[in-house]
């Protein structure tokens, strides 16, 4: 089968899973009669930047975004034959750390090996996060940490994930992470710690002699349910504290903060997605984790007191956030006809 994409920035998160709904809803409008349910469908475009206006939205519209369960396409499937469902998603601690030494940029051979290099001070500390067995070091990251189940971890077992087909799509040929920890389990029920970025003196052509004056570094803590974040936050902290040379000073900021999340599996309209996913797909929906982290999940739930349904179509392929992330059309036309199935079951249950 030849398979079409749409290439662009967002085609996939979330840009074209959002018009995978609006045009369900086209579709019930033009050829079924009208929508068969109440829906009320909003639009939000600051996920990446943390989402800072949405919860006060929320909030002030508590009463107008009243509903059973909110719908979020932002996740994926199996592959691309094969439905999923979402039930577990990370929560997510970012900052960014500073480290300062000198007042100046110094000349590396006048000052080296006297001054403080907060360059080396940060990388020697950042090194120290993790242990031989791929553990984070920070006291206390693991205390809530929950072990799966054991028919979790059965279920998971049989879906016959193969770890290096999908590091080889991406150029990698051993896999990271805990030692000794499964491959689905490392991905979607483990917590990590990642350096998203580190910067500080000279990054030009050619040479510069400096011992730099500071140096920084972006952090992500992706967490798993009962993970405090900001409890996380302030252990990190307290594990460069310890470990930070005299002379230095060190800053922090706080950006996107969520907790991780379960979702329950039993509800009506999961039960419906399952239908809906069945009978487009002709086979049952894999019930799924994600590593990654959807903070309006939490947000939704804190201020509405509402549950979420993730039926999400995007692949493992789809290079989301990196240049030409695609969206298989496969993909688009399929979700739209399980959305739409989903809202005539919902509709039927009612």
């Amino acid at each position: 089968m030849v398979r079409t994409a749409s290439v662009a920035r967002g085609a996939v998160d979330d840009k074209g899973q959002l018009m995978m709904f609006v045009e369900a809803l086209r579709a019930w409008t033009q050829a079924g009669g009208g929508i068969p349910a109440p829906v009320t469908a909003v639009l939000e475009g600051e996920e990446e930047i943390g989402s800072p206006n949405l919860e006060p939205f929320l909030v002030a519209n508590r009463d107008t975004l009243e509903a059973d369960f909110a719908l979020i396409s932002d996740t994926g499937m199996w592959n691309i034959d094969t439905p999923g469902i979402t039930t577990r998603l990370r929560g997510m601690c970012n900052c960014e750390i500073t480290v300062k030494g000198p007042s100046l940029d110094l000349h590396s051979g006048l000052f080296g090996g006297s001054a403080l290099n907060p360059v080396n001070a940060l990388t020697r500390i950042l090194g120290d996060l993790h242990d031989e067995q791929g553990r984070v070091r920070i006291p206390g990251f693991y205390d809530a940490v929950r072990e799966v189940s054991p028919e979790q971890q059965a279920q998971w077992q049989a879906l016959g994930f193969d770890e290096d087909a999908f590091l080889s799509g991406i150029g990698l040929s051993s896999a990271s992470g805990e030692r000794g920890v499964p491959a689905l389990q490392r991905l979607w029920a483990r917590p990590t710690a990642d350096i998203n970025g580190i910067w500080g003196g000279y990054t030009g052509v050619g040479s510069k002699t400096i011992i730099p004056s500071e140096a920084s570094a972006k952090i992500s803590f992706r967490l798993v349910p009962d993970q405090d974040p900001r409890e996380i936050f302030e252990g990190f902290q307290r594990f460069v504290a310890d470990r930070l040379p005299r002379g230095a000073q060190v800053s922090y900021q706080a950006f996107g903060m969520s907790p991780g999340i379960e979702i329950a599996t039993d509800t009506p309209w999961v039960l419906a997605a399952r239908d809906a996913l069945q009978e487009e797909y002709a086979r049952p929906a894999v019930m799924m984790g994600s590593g990654g982290s959807i903070p309006v999940v939490d947000q939704i739930k804190r201020t509405l007191d509402i549950d979420s349904l993730l039926m999400g179509f995007g692949l493992d392929d789809d290079q989301i956030h990196s240049p030409n992330e695609k969206f298989e059309m496969q993909c688009f036309h399929r979700g739209t006809r399980s959305h739409a199935l989903l809202l005539g079951k919902l509709a039927a249950r009612a």
